[in-house]
């Protein structure tokens, strides 16, 4: 019983969280449904540190130290519930599961209350920043009990990504809260991802930029406020010219995106939470409707454009960027908004400014706004709102002239600018004095008598349409 830990599923990503492991002076026991996985590691990456080879799920039970942690990394769903049935008669009461796949938040809770009570801990965390990230430094996002992160944490802290000397590691809350938490980070990325897509097709249609010098650009941009790994990685890619045809790489990839399922998760989880969270919707529906191609096709055949022959403004590129800074904020406001309605409604003790500073390192959404972000959740007085710190507050009020320029250049242009336009309308839909949301009030009354609020008192009402509109004081049911 030598092993500090034991990691079954050795594809790249769990065979990269083992050799991180092992290089950071952990003793790692490996196992692999075949054991042909577990060989190629071992004389490929063997000597990375300390680790101990086995065949059954019995032998990497019995090569650890207790209580026992054992790590699945395998696709998320059925294969982890399969494993869960093999491993829970082989281990005793104190030992530890841990998921470290990109599982839905409520498959976590329903493992962790079933293996809870059978006295075993079962630890749900998410790991975000890929491949490179789970050998070299991971954020990670831990939930469970207290008591198994006071077992687990010191091997997460050691191998996580490391900012300003600080783990991007720390226990998040009870059951599905990692899980969630990594959840909600990929919807975030998901708006991030299209928003700088936007910002590309807005410079290359809109003001006829060609790719390498968007790529100067794009450099540029990641040396200010937008400094971030995904503004770096689009200046990178936007600057990759295709070996086979020497044109741009962008001009030869099919503009069709795929998705994995965390983004959407994200937005039907937003949805039950009754959580705004419409820009991250937007960037889902953005690659859905760019893999509809036969769709697309018909539609460039029979759809009017009509687009506006307009004057692209002077300063146009500063412009954009000011709008993608905005836009990129509204995402994170969005989804630690919604972070906030999960705790509500899980009874999870979130803490945003611990969420954000785990984001600053290892992870695909790392940037420099998280530092301020950080900040701003560390301040005695909090705000409800992310865009309401004062810092954000100031800050898009100055890009504000630009953000509306972008986006009304871009309809005129016939330019889809959805994660643009639609954080516009959150910003918008926040700071209103009035939305029309009371005609809605009055159309849900008179078909369904759902009642409604009055302005000027207090209670629930309900107009009789049908009879001679007078107003009566209700119940409302609904």
């Amino acid at each position: 019983m030598s092993a500090h830990i034991g990691v079954t599923g050795l594809a790249v990503m769990g065979a990269n969280l083992a050799r991180n492991l092992a290089r950071n002076g952990f003793t790692v026991a490996l196992h692999n449904r075949s054991v042909e996985k577990t060989d190629a590691l071992l004389a490929k990456h063997g000597q990375d540190g300390d680790f101990v080879r086995t065949e059954t799920l019995q032998e990497l039970v019995d090569s650890l130290e207790k209580p026992r942690r054992v790590l699945i990394m395998v696709k998320a769903g059925q294969p982890v519930d399969s494993v869960i049935e093999q491993l829970e008669p082989l281990l005793e009461p104190g030992d530890i599961i841990i998921d470290a796949g990109n599982s839905h938040y409520e498959d976590t809770r329903r493992r962790e209350a079933a293996l809870a009570k059978k006295d075993l801990h079962f630890v749900g965390i998410g790991v975000s920043g890929g491949e490179e990230g789970a050998l070299n430094g991971p954020s990670i996002m831990p939930g469970g009990s207290k008591e198994s992160y006071d077992a687990l944490g010191p091997l997460l802290e050691k191998i996580a990504a490391h900012v300003d000397g600080k783990p991007c590691c720390a226990w998040i809350g009870t059951d599905g809260a990692g899980h969630f938490v990594k959840m909600v980070h990929n919807g975030i990325e998901y708006a991030d991802m299209q928003v700088i897509g936007e910002a590309f097709d807005l410079l290359r249609s809109g003001a006829g930029i060609e790719p390498a010098d968007q790529a100067k650009i794009f450099e540029e941009w990641n040396k200010g406020d937008l400094a971030s790994f995904l503004i770096e990685i689009s200046a990178e890619v936007l600057g990759h010219v295709d070996a086979k045809t020497g044109k741009p790489f962008v001009d030869v990839v099919v503009d069709a995106a795929g998705q994995k399922g965390t983004g959407r998760w994200t937005v039907i989880s937003a949805l039950e939470l009754g959580s705004p969270t419409s820009g991250i919707a937007e960037s889902v529906f953005a690659r859905a409707l760019s893999s509809q191609t036969e769709q697309r096709k018909l539609a460039q055949e029979l759809l009017a454009g009509a687009e506006a022959d307009v004057e692209v403004p002077e300063g146009f590129v500063e412009d954009v960027r000011q709008a993608l800074y905005a836009s990129k904020l509204v995402s994170y406001a969005q989804g630690l908004d919604m972070l906030t309605s999960a705790a509500k409604e899980y009874g999870w003790d979130l803490k945003l400014d611990e969420i954000a500073s785990l984001w600053r390192g290892g992870c695909i959404i790392r940037a420099e706004l998280l530092k301020e972000i950080t900040k701003a959740y560390a301040a005695e007085e909090k705000p409800a709102n992310l865009l309401f710190a004062p810092a954000f507050t100031k800050a898009i009020a100055d890009v504000l002239p630009a953000w509306r320029r972008v986006v009304s250049t871009a309809v005129q242009l016939g330019i889809p600018v959805p994660v643009f336009s639609s954080s516009l309308a959150y910003y918008d839909g926040l700071r209103r004095k009035r939305l029309p949301a009371a005609v809605i009030q009055g159309q849900r009354d008179l078909f369904g008598a759902h009642t409604y609020g009055r302005v000027d008192a207090e209670g629930t009402f309900h107009t009789l349409w049908g009879e001679d509109k007078s107003e009566i004081e209700a119940v409302d049911t609904h």
